[in-house]
């Protein structure tokens, strides 16, 4: 990873593009990270947008939240929610099902 001063960064930014095979070109402002050149070879458009989607970010970390405090799913019990079968353990207890609006 190599880091530029924005202030000393003379060059076009095209002229940067060259070094990402060697990984990511940190910009600074006063020695702060404020920006990263990073190549995008093998990374499709879907992974780029859900990385910076924060909401898409709090999913993961709840996800991940959860299954360190062991709440987990079998597959079939993942398959009953989706279904919309009630669980063994849950009879009673409907799963809601998602309304198909027009």
């Amino acid at each position: 990873m190599r880091a530029i001063e924005i202030s000393e960064a003379s060059n076009p930014l095209s002229d940067y593009t060259g070094e990402l095979d060697e990984g990511m070109i940190v910009l600074t402002s006063n020695q702060k990270p404020i920006a990263a050149l990073i190549s995008l070879t093998n990374v499709d458009q879907e992974s780029l947008a859900l990385s910076a989607n924060s909401e898409f970010i709090k999913i993961i970390e709840t996800a991940r939240e959860e299954l360190k405090a062991g709440k987990r799913l079998s597959l079939e019990e993942m398959r009953r929610e989706i279904s919309g079968e009630p669980s063994r353990s849950h009879e009673s207890t409907p799963v809601p099902q998602c309304e198909n609006k027009p």
